[in-house]
């Protein structure tokens, strides 16, 4: 939020400067119980746990609770813990993910299995999540619920996309309800929590909760198309996770659909796993290709959708960084 944010946090420009202070402030105080929570008698266990928190991160959906408070009280004590809950719950599953995705960097350091190995970094979620899940008992029932309701998604999303679209689902539907699963519903609870605890009316937590999860699409999508077109500099990734894994995102469903002859070498390298030479073939035939185009033009669809439901909202300072969000989401692919 201007150049006053913490380093690590998401700056978000045009945004008042007033609230631009409050959610800094608040973000430091979120930041801080992110730190103590995950604290251990063990120093190994705290080392690991600490791990991705210490190596930084935008804090989005942390964010994203402060900022729809802002449609009603922002002040509420228990929102500092509301946001460190979906964030903690977010940091727990990159531990599983980095493991299931075989990943040797996240956020431009080491990744936990790397590191420690498949079985701690494991456990480390777990521990992650289990701290998540104590300090949301203190938030009651209703916050409970919800983020139970949210962690079957992410949990249902990751068992669909490790088992694959059934017979006669289409694949690209597939890739879509995995990513509104596995990304988009944290994203939407984060909404739905900040709306909850700010005492915010029901009709605008609906829509704040609707518009972040059109949102969680495009962040997602924007993520996909990252990992085609970016560095490793750039990211914190290394670049064609997807390609090397035989993972199809939506760039690669695009291409697939290619009726040019010229595009079967391509399409020959996607879906099966790649040693380095083969992706960075696939890297280069890829990025310059019209389905990364077609895949920013889906991202934008979706980032649209976000802005036409945050255009209904009352015109405070909190819409318009919502509004800001998009952009950012949308500027991120680039």
């Amino acid at each position: 939020m201007s150049g006053a944010v913490p380093s690590g946090f998401l700056a978000l420009p045009r945004v008042d400067p007033s609230l631009a202070r409050e959610v800094q402030d608040d973000l430091e105080k979120v930041e801080e119980l992110l730190r103590e929570s995950v604290r251990s008698s063990d120093p190994m266990l705290t080392e690991a746990a600490s791990h991705l928190l210490a190596a930084g991160g935008k804090r989005f959906r942390a964010m994203l609770v402060l900022l729809a408070a802002h449609f009603g009280d922002p002040r509420v004590p228990d929102l500092i813990p509301a946001a460190a809950v979906v964030e903690l719950t977010h940091v727990a599953t990159l531990y599983h993910d980095d493991v299931m995705d075989e990943a040797e960097l996240r956020r431009g350091e080491p990744s936990a299995n790397q590191r420690w190995g498949n079985t701690i970094a494991i456990l480390t979620g777990d521990y992650v999540f289990a701290k998540a899940s104590t300090m949301l008992a203190d938030l009651g029932t209703e916050a409970v619920r919800l983020q139970a309701e949210t962690f079957a998604r992410l949990v249902q999303g990751q068992i669909l996309e490790t088992s694959g679209p059934r017979d006669g689902i289409d694949p690209l539907d597939h890739y879509l309800n995995v990513i509104d699963d596995k990304t988009a519903s944290l994203i939407a609870s984060s909404a739905e929590f900040g709306g909850m605890f700010g005492k915010v009316d029901p009709e605008t937590v609906g829509t704040l909760t609707r518009a972040c999860d059109a949102l969680g699409m495009a962040f997602q999508l924007a993520d996909d198309i990252l990992d085609v077109a970016s560095e490793s500099a750039d990211s914190g990734k290394v670049p064609g996770t997807d390609l090397r894994e035989g993972v199809l995102t939506l760039p690669m469903f695009y291409a697939m659909r290619s009726r040019d002859p010229a595009d079967e070498r391509l399409k020959s390298l996607l879906g099966r796993p790649l040693g380095d030479a083969e992706a960075e073939e696939a890297l280069g035939l890829l990025r310059p290709h019209p389905a990364m185009a077609e895949a920013d033009a889906t991202l934008r669809g979706w980032a649209e959708k976000a802005r036409a439901e945050l255009s209904t909202l009352p015109d405070i300072p909190a819409r318009d960084a919502f509004l800001s969000l998009c952009d950012y989401v949308v500027e991120r692919s680039g």
